[in-house]
């Protein structure tokens, strides 16, 4: 905080218009995961906050504030079994596919820009494994 609020006074006291950007509203980090995986990029975790934690929930429990309306309910990437039943490939696939592109709930709408994006693809893999209960 007080290193934003530094930058804040420099970028002020030299006169350019530039901001800096605003701080997340939603703290997505990869701490949980295994000790080899870097954290997600930047990108990653405001797209994830953005576009997914809509349904699946900032904590990953999905339960986000639109998961309420959808039947079948969002994943749970909490859950254990799910986790262990499921390759980082197959992920991809679904963010990119959407849900009835991979045979399963069309609510899971497509992302089919992120499919000529593997950084921010392996990003949004890194944030869901992290979720992941130990």
């Amino acid at each position: 905080m007080r290193s934003w609020f530094i930058a804040l006074v420099l970028c002020a006291a030299c006169g350019k218009n530039e901001k800096p950007p605003p701080p997340s509203t939603v703290s997505l980090t990869q701490e949980s995961g295994p000790p080899s995986r870097q954290p997600a990029s930047d990108a990653a975790r405001a797209y994830f906050a953005q576009t997914c934690a809509l349904c699946h929930g900032a904590d990953g429990t999905g339960n986000g504030p639109m998961a309420a309306q959808l039947n079948p309910r969002p994943r749970n990437y909490t859950d254990p079994n799910w986790q262990a039943s499921i390759t980082d490939d197959d992920i991809k696939q679904i963010i990119v596919a959407g849900g009835q592109g991979v045979g399963k709930s069309p609510s899971m709408p497509p992302n089919p820009g992120l499919k000529n994006d593997p950084a921010l693809l392996d990003g949004l893999v890194k944030i869901i494994r992290g979720f992941a209960k130990k």
